[in-house]
């Protein structure tokens, strides 16, 4: 098995590029300037020369950014052309090559007013640039190649891809104990785990499995921000004097949810383990695994 990774400089793609390294699984990756959307035949030869078995689509606007649903608001030109243009493009090559493909898709195409988790079959109702885009993908994706696969993540989190976690910390420390957190319920998902889960979905697609469509992923056990930011500043403070000393007086302010952000971006499980037998895992240690990493990285632990 030969994979062509597109996006791999991102934090999903990092990690599965480790995993296939340990795997000896066969991977390369093009130049993100090799694949620009405005020149499809730039895209058609980095595929055809790559001469993969399956491509991976990792590529997306701000990819690895926590902040990329609010940041393309204001870069709306050019998140369409790295979210739908390329991922069209891409889809359009594979179909022509007989290449499976397999896109990262976002729980943003919903639009967060359901009080269960999402399914595959809740009907998408984006409510920013980012959802719109991401959903707008998903559509030229499934319209253009019938080999495709859509994994829609929960919210990602891990080595560099934590700026939100880190500014919780700082805004905690600087305002003596208060944090403000928007009031939505999410499902934390470590991108080790995610890159798990592509993996496996591609070992499955090798084995040449008709199993094309859409599919939700998400870590074990969703709960509020305000739950999650608790968790995160518990594991600080093993590591954090100044953290620590401020356990006693956390205050964690609630702020409404506004478009581009959801309410909701829970997503059910139940299809892709169904299908693939993925089991969703829980996402503590991966937390706890990444704190201690900051201070290690300071020496402080």
């Amino acid at each position: 098995m030969k994979l062509l990774i597109i996006g791999a400089d991102s934090g999903v793609g990092v990690e599965l590029g480790k995993l296939l390294d340990e795997r000896q699984i066969n991977w390369v990756a093009p130049d993100s300037a090799a694949m620009l959307a405005k020149d499809p035949l730039s895209v058609a030869k980095v595929i055809t020369q790559a001469a993969p078995d399956q491509v991976i689509n990792l590529a997306a606007f701000a990819a690895g950014s926590q902040h990329a649903v609010v940041e393309a608001e204001n870069h709306k030109d050019q998140c369409e052309l790295i979210n739908v243009k390329q991922a069209e493009l891409v889809a359009q090559v594979c179909d022509h090559l007989h290449i499976p493909m397999i896109h990262l898709s976002t729980a943003h195409v919903f639009g967060g007013d359901k009080k269960l988790a999402y399914n595959e079959q809740d009907l998408p109702k984006p409510l920013g640039t980012y959802g719109q885009t991401a959903l707008a993908a998903e559509q030229a994706i499934a319209s253009t190649i019938k080999q495709h696969i859509i994994v829609r993540a929960g919210w990602l989190f891990g080595r560099n891809q934590d700026e939100v976690l880190r500014h919780w910390l700082e805004e905690l420390k600087k305002g003596d104990g208060s944090v403000t957190v928007n009031r939505r319920k999410f499902a934390p998902t470590p991108i080790e785990d995610l890159a798990r889960v592509l993996l496996a979905v591609c070992q499955q697609v090798d084995c040449n499995a008709d199993v094309w469509g859409i599919y939700h992923y998400a870590a074990l056990e969703p709960l509020r921000e305000s739950e999650f930011v608790q968790q995160l500043v518990k594991f600080a403070a093993q590591h954090d004097e100044a953290v620590y000393r401020l356990l006693d007086h956390l205050t964690i302010n609630l702020s409404r949810s506004e478009p581009p952000q959801i309410a909701n971006a829970t997503l059910a499980t139940k299809k892709i383990f169904e299908t693939f037998g993925i089991k969703p895992r829980p996402w503590h240690g991966s937390l706890q695994r990444l704190v201690k990493s900051w201070y290690k990285a300071r020496g402080d632990a």
